[in-house]
């Protein structure tokens, strides 16, 4: 009885092994590791379709790496990216963020507006000259003339779902997201109304991308304000 009772464990146990031994190798790469990301941004990370989860393909690495950073250490606040990427290393999320930076994908097409004319115009006037009287400078002015961002830190703004742009920008103005002090974003953010928030990101998810969609190398002039989260 014993002698059968091991004879059966050894033969479970070499079964077992030979399964091990049979089974195909994980493919252990940055891509197949940034797969967890693409569940919710998309595939190759060029935006989910639910419009709340932002392209991350092309974007800077400087800026991503950021972003990262922040969600892990609490400037931004959505639980899923923190608990995912709190025990992730700063070198790591960097290699994470180059991988999505050198992504070079199309572009969906843009979204339609919803706004009348009017309330579109008002939303590309402030996207493009700002309001001086109220210290709000154009979105180009640190965005780049294109609105495809700058290296190596600041996002481009257009490709991207205008729930997304109205969700962040209501997230900067209400204290919800955060950057290093001085925060430009907030600070710019709490001067726009509602409203207005609503048609900068109508007019900006309704423009065409550019191609090629790269972030621009250097600006025609300073930028108008200081940002901690650009330093």
């Amino acid at each position: 009885m014993h002698q059968a009772i091991l004879k059966a464990a050894l033969l479970g146990a070499l079964l077992l092994t030979t399964a091990v031994s049979a089974a195909p190798r994980a493919e252990d790469s940055l891509a197949q590791r940034a797969m967890a990301c693409t569940l919710c941004h998309g595939k190759e990370g060029r935006a989910a379709a639910d419009g709340y989860h932002p392209r991350l393909a092309g974007k800077p690495q400087g800026y991503l790496h950021k972003q990262l950073l922040n969600f892990r250490d609490g400037r931004r606040q959505y639980g899923l990216m923190s608990d995912l990427i709190a025990p992730l290393s700063d070198a790591y999320l960097l290699e994470l963020a180059g991988y999505f930076a050198q992504l070079d994908l199309p572009y969906g097409p843009p979204q339609a507006p919803t706004l009348p004319a009017e309330a579109l115009q008002r939303g590309q006037r402030l996207v493009q000259q700002g309001d001086p009287a109220r210290g709000i400078p154009a979105c180009v002015a640190c965005h780049g003339e294109k609105l495809t961002g700058l290296q190596p830190f600041v996002p481009g703004l257009l490709g991207l779902p205008r729930d997304y742009l109205n969700g962040q920008l209501g997230a900067w103005r209400s204290g919800q997201r955060r950057a290093v002090e001085p925060d430009c974003m907030a600070k710019i953010a709490r001067q726009l109304q509602p409203e207005e928030i609503n048609a900068i990101s109508q007019w900006l998810a309704a423009q065409t991308v550019p191609s090629p969609a790269k972030p621009a190398t250097a600006l025609p002039k300073p930028m108008p304000m200081r940002c901690g989260g650009l330093e």
